[in-house]
């Protein structure tokens, strides 16, 4: 199991989060957490078994 979310940006940084702050991807299962989409031109992602998604601006702390 991993503490972070990591995710490479379109611009080639890489940002990694604690999973602290995403408590609902922090308990689910290995599985649940790799089956994730991206959408909205790389905008968003999102883990349909768990139904919950995460912006890239709300990752970098902007308004969505």
């Amino acid at each position: 199991m991993t503490d972070g979310l990591v995710v490479q940006l379109k611009d080639g940084r890489t940002l990694t989060v604690p999973l602290e702050w995403f408590p609902w991807l922090r308990d689910a299962s290995d599985a649940d957490r790799r089956n994730y989409e991206l959408y909205a031109d790389g905008y968003a992602i999102h883990w349909p078994s768990l139904d919950q998604d995460i912006s890239i601006p709300g990752l970098l702390g902007l308004p969505d």
